[in-house]
């Protein structure tokens, strides 16, 4: 396999280190990114997940345990160019308002290609079109007041934001939180064609478990700031006890299909997805 993208390799991080409010964000966590795939990390709240990506493109870096290479660069290192590694690897925060500052729609979303020095023209297609890929027509909300949209709009707003830079990878922290069924199949429909036609990279940060499973490629189980589990997504989500020990639970179509395992039927436990888990039925009945 080739190197990784992003190689997260046990990182610790307090905040307010030495204060009466010091926090132990993370103890000993590790991620692995490689080029095409979707890697998801998941834990319970507070588990540190949103502080582990913070690492990936450099906002956080290493500085009492661990190490963080980035598209080939050690972010630790004083000669690493942050800037070039934020322009490659976008970062959709948690909380969308945090990204958003420009009055109008059209400009938040322009600010990053006019640091790139395109020209007006170039700025205003990648503005069209990374509005038109998250499902707000550009006619009707490229003039509309940024703190005006609804949550789920943000939501949308910032992830086109930042895929108007044209990233390498796209870090999804908690990007279809809020949002309603159709606009998570919009996220989800959008995340396959970009891998698809751009051979885009994801880091995936969600609890949405079903989610998930048709959507990553690995997972990383985190509990409590650690790295307890991590591997290909059929893999872990099998791993029941782990998955409950970190607050988590298997994907519905799986513990269905798990069910109807125990119940006698010759369904293998592992489906991952409804579809897999209804052909596995249909199979099963009509031996």
């Amino acid at each position: 396999m080739s190197e990784p993208l992003i190689s997260l390799r046990h990182i610790a991080h307090t905040y307010l280190a030495g204060s009466a409010l010091e926090t132990v964000a993370l103890q000993d966590a590790s991620l692995t990114l490689h080029r095409g795939e979707v890697a998801a990390l998941v834990g319970a709240g507070g588990a540190g997940k949103s502080t582990l990506v913070a690492y990936a493109n450099g906002l956080l870096r290493p500085a009492e345990r661990g190490r963080a290479l980035v598209l080939g660069q050690d972010t630790a290192d004083p000669r690493c160019d942050l800037t070039a590694i934020r322009r490659r690897v976008g970062l959709v925060m948690q909380y969308p308002h945090q990204q958003l500052f420009e009055r109008l729609l059209g400009d938040d979303i322009a600010y990053g290609p006019r640091q790139l020095g395109l020209s007006r023209d170039e700025i205003r297609e990648r503005v069209r079109w990374a509005m038109e890929a998250v499902g707000l027509g550009f006619d009707a909300f490229v003039d509309r007041r940024t703190f005006s949209l609804s949550g789920g709009e943000m939501r949308r707003a910032a992830l086109a934001g930042v895929l108007a830079m044209r990233p390498e990878v796209l870090v999804l922290d908690e990007a279809t939180t809020g949002l309603d069924p159709r606009g998570r199949g919009m996220v989800h429909g959008l995340l396959r064609r970009l891998r698809a036609e751009m051979d885009l990279s994801v880091i995936l940060v969600s609890n949405e478990m079903d989610e998930v499973a048709e959507l990553a490629d690995t997972v990383t189980v985190l509990q409590q700031g650690r790295t307890i589990l991590s591997g290909p997504t059929r893999e872990v989500l099998s791993q029941g006890a782990l998955l409950e020990e970190a607050g988590l639970a298997a994907p519905e179509p799986m513990q269905i299909a798990q069910d109807l395992a125990a119940a006698g039927l010759p369904v293998p436990a592992d489906r991952l997805t409804t579809g897999e888990t209804e052909e596995a039925l249909w199979q099963a009945l009509t031996r």
